[in-house]
Parts: C-alpha cells; structure tokens; sequence
C-alpha cells in the first residue's frame, strides 16, 4: 500500500458510516429485520457519506472509499455494483474490517458473535462478499494480535504472582 493509500483508509475508516449518521434512520436500531424500503433506504448512506466527507473536506481518495465500502467482490454490493480488482484496495480492507467488527458487536436483532464465530463468518465470504487475499491478511493480522495479547496477559500474569507477598511463616 501507498502512503496516500494509507492515508485515505484511516481517513475513510473513521467516518465511513458518516452517512448513515447523517441520515439517522429510526429503523436501523430496531430489534426486528428490515423491510426491503428500508434496506433500500439504507443503500443510499455510501452515496450520502461520501456527500459528507466532501462537505469535511476529506480527500478525494477517502470520499470514494466511503462511497465504495459496502462493494461486493463478486459485484453484488451497492452503490454501484463493482467488482473484483475495480473495487479500490482500502474499500476492500474496509469491507471485510466492516464484516468483522459487525460480527463481534451486539446488534438490535442479534447478540454479539464470538471471535470464533466472527473468523467464520469472515472466511466464508471470501469470494462472495470480500477479497479473498484481504480476508487472508485479515485473518492472519487478527491471529498475531490474539497471539500477542496472550503473551502480554501471561507477562502481566507472572508479574503479579511475582509481587504478591509471601506467606508469613507461622
């Protein structure tokens, strides 16, 4: 990835759901699912996103990966319908970041999935809703954090037994 590229996804990440803010739909936090016009209804938050970030005056780069960031890789995501390699690198990490932070988090009609569950959900949209090296480089990112996070809490493990003063003798 290029700096700007970088650049452009943290930029993109924090506000990417900026137009589904803006539009603040009433029915996105209801418990049941969604009727098809209000799916259709929330289509339209990429469009109004990257209708927002311009307004911020965020780059170029960012608005169209705000705009891009619900794209399928098989062609079926929307606003418009792109595909593949079409789809620019940072909307596809957003897509599958998307998918994966959606999956652990408590959602009005669902709770929270486990970790394990989520890499699931994760490894079977690749191919269909997510880029198959993204969803690779995802799943191996997620991995050596898991790793790193056990090691430090045994550190932190060890260190506190370390400290704990020792019995007194009788």
């Amino acid at each position: 990835l290029t700096e700007p590229d970088i650049s452009a996804i943290g930029e993109a990440a924090f506000l990417h759901d900026v137009g589904l803010y803006a539009m603040s739909p009433g029915y996105y936090q209801s418990p049941g699912g969604l009727s098809f016009q209000e799916r259709l209804d929330l289509w339209r938050h990429p469009v109004i996103g990257e209708q927002q970030m311009a307004k911020l005056e965020a780059s170029r780069h960012a608005q169209l990966l705000v705009r891009w960031h619900h794209e399928w890789w098989n062609g079926s995501g929307y606003p418009d319908a792109l595909a593949f390699e079409d789809i620019p690198i940072g909307a596809r990490i957003l897509r599958a970041v998307e998918l994966y932070c959606a999956a652990i988090s408590h959602r009005p009609y669902r709770p929270a999935m486990t970790d394990e569950a989520a890499l699931e959900t994760l490894r079977l949209s690749t191919g269909i809703e997510c880029d198959p090296h993204v969803v690779k480089a995802l799943i191996e990112f997620l991995e050596d954090l898991r790793v790193e996070d056990e090691e430090l809490r045994a550190k932190d493990e060890e260190l506190l037994t370390k400290d704990e003063p020792a019995e007194l003798e009788s």
